[in-house]
């Protein structure tokens, strides 16, 4: 049985209100969809501060805080979320901090630092803490001595501050967000919520983060390094549920037998009039779009260490031969062309 990961959101004074609710809604999508497959909830989220409340940067006040922990418990992620301003404002915040800020900074220095373990908590890994920043609440992490040795990102109109405030850090330009060991920071607004369907992608799987995305409308989910999307959630830019329903499907199960009749049974249409929905709305044939998936699985697969054979086996390809086949027909200009 999986262990529940504690969502440890810290609220300061003047916290950006999108910074919070895009990444904690992701969350808690996450548990709703993964309540509806049976599962146990993956997070529980939690708002704690140096205060008991905190006004937000639109003017509510977010009360019923609870307090910074003595301990963390084992897994947790730290979520810092931005506050208002640009570079000059933020500078001039770290260099003559709130007792908020003052507050924070120690505690993370003294209780979150010792836990951070070496690789970010995943489906294979929830032992340990994450560290999750959004937007200038880099700033904040790179002041407590956090991101020291670490690749990291922030909103681009506050890199040269994080620069400032972490000189031995790796700071990342044009970066949509960045994940290092047990250390993950965004650009900023948007940029949280892409962040936070990226680990809910790597705890619950990229059938179940597909879904949330799909509820969010972030159809559209951008990566860590590439500009591209990534393959797994490609082709998913259209609103039709019958075809995201075969979609979520396919990458649910991708070693099925998913003969025409199958894809069909599950988006509740004849095999003809899937073949034409996909080529509607996705662009895309249900057979390629499941050779798309398997190579992309397999690909992954291969990347993560998997031998050939393995690779092959965990993507549901028959065979080693039936996935070179099935690289070798793929167009240029695709989202898996490069990989």
């Amino acid at each position: 049985m999986r262990s529940v990961i504690d969502l440890l959101f810290v609220m300061l004074p003047g916290t950006l209100l999108l910074d919070l609710a895009g990444p904690a809604e992701a969350f808690r999508l996450a548990n709703r969809h993964a309540q509806q497959r049976g599962l146990a909830p993956a997070f529980r989220l939690r708002f704690i501060g140096p205060e008991p409340e905190a006004d937000s940067s639109v003017g509510a006040l977010l009360s019923g805080l609870a307090p910074l922990p003595g301990v963390l418990d084992a897994p947790s992620w730290v979520v810092l979320m931005g506050l208002p301003g640009g570079g000059a404002e933020a500078a001039e915040r770290a260099a003559h901090p709130s007792p908020a800020w003052l507050a924070t900074r120690q505690w993370l220095g003294e209780v979150v630092a010792p836990h951070l373990a070496a690789t970010l908590p995943g489906p294979g890994d929830r032992a340990g803490a994450g560290l999750v920043t959004v937007c200038s609440g880099g700033l904040l992490a790179a002041d407590a001595g956090l991101l020291a040795g670490r690749r990291c990102t922030t909103h681009h109109e506050l890199l040269e501050a994080l620069s400032q405030l972490a000189p031995a850090a790796q700071v990342c330009h044009n970066r949509v967000f960045v994940v290092d060991g047990a250390v993950a920071s965004s650009a900023g607004i948007t940029a949280g919520i892409d962040l936070a369907l990226h680990l809910v992608a790597r705890t619950c799987g990229n059938a179940l983060a597909a879904g949330v995305a799909r509820d969010m409308v972030v159809y559209l989910r951008r990566g860590p390094d590439d500009p591209e999307l990534s393959p797994l959630l490609a082709w998913r830019n259209h609103l039709h549920p019958a075809v995201h329903r075969v979609q979520d499907a396919v990458c649910e199960r991708p070693g099925r037998a998913w003969s025409a009749h199958a894809l069909a049974q599950v988006a509740h249409v004849t095999p003809r009039h899937l073949g034409r929905l996909f080529r509607e709305q996705a662009g895309i044939s249900p057979r390629e779009y499941v050779e798309r998936i398997r190579t992309a699985l397999a690909q992954q697969a291969l990347q993560q260490g998997a031998t050939v054979q393995k690779a092959s086996d965990l993507a549901g390809f028959s065979s080693t031969r039936q996935w070179r086949r099935a690289r070798s027909r793929r167009t240029p200009g695709s989202p898996l062309s490069s990989s």
